[in-house]
């Protein structure tokens, strides 16, 4: 189980997510009238981890954020920032995702995997693979996909945003370290609150996420902006249903 303080400070970070993505909605809302029509679910949506069942379930963030992804999402064309080895590509590839990994650092896939949902050790099959562009993410690579995925992305996020801006692409992202970003937070304010304001000045409406894993687990999503956006609420199963 995560430290009291730990706790207070993680449930501190997605409370403050979910007052700015209320704030999104009333300062953007009016850009994109169909909003209104989405789930409320989208506000709060969050899979937890069941820590009584799977004790270690926390270090496999790979494996929650594809389980959060594959529920909220319908499958769509992904950017994997910053997938390093490549795993949660690998795992929405499976289920029919058109995924692809975006690192300067080329790894290869992991040799084997837990499955979060049955407890079991998942070997990777030798001639599996996935996509991969060997080289650090440009805003203007946002104009091939759905969907931009930061899960902490070092010195990419700002860059997410503003790809996402200006294709009108949907991003997430789980914010880190400030490495290699060209704007910093001010005294007093959190990078993913920066962050968060950032995409907002950019005439985002974002969502909160919190994930089960260990260290920094909240962040925040958005279904893009502009014309792409309406179009982009397809993938998400809420809206659809």
């Amino acid at each position: 189980m995560a430290k009291p303080k730990d706790k207070k400070q993680i449930d501190y970070r997605f409370q403050l997510m979910v007052a700015m993505s209320e704030l999104s909605m009333k300062n953007n809302g009016s850009l994109y009238p169909w909003i209104n029509d989405l789930n409320s679910d989208l506000l709060t949506s969050n899979i937890s981890a069941d820590s009584q069942k799977s004790p270690r379930m926390k270090k496999f963030r790979f494996q929650l954020l594809h389980q959060w992804l594959t529920y909220t999402l319908q499958p769509c064309r992904l950017a994997d920032i910053g997938g390093g080895k490549g795993l949660l590509s690998h795992l929405l590839q499976e289920e029919g995702w058109q995924v692809t990994v975006i690192d300067p650092v080329q790894q290869e896939l992991p040799p084997k995997y837990k499955n979060i949902q049955t407890g079991k050790r998942v070997l990777v099959d030798d001639r599996d693979d996935v996509a991969v562009i060997d080289s650090r993410f440009e805003e203007e690579m946002a104009r091939d996909y759905d969907l931009l995925v930061g899960l902490h992305a070092h010195g990419c996020n700002i860059k997410i945003i503003n790809g996402a801006t200006k294709y009108g692409t949907g991003f997430l992202l789980i914010p880190c370290c400030v490495i290699d970003e060209p704007v910093y937070p001010v005294l007093g304010v959190s990078w993913m609150e920066c962050l968060a304001n950032y995409a907002m000045l950019k005439g985002h409406v974002i969502y909160p996420i919190k994930l089960n894993f260990k260290g920094q687990n909240v962040g925040f999503y958005s279904l893009g902006t502009g014309a792409r956006a309406k179009m982009h609420s397809k993938f998400y199963r809420h809206f659809s249903t």
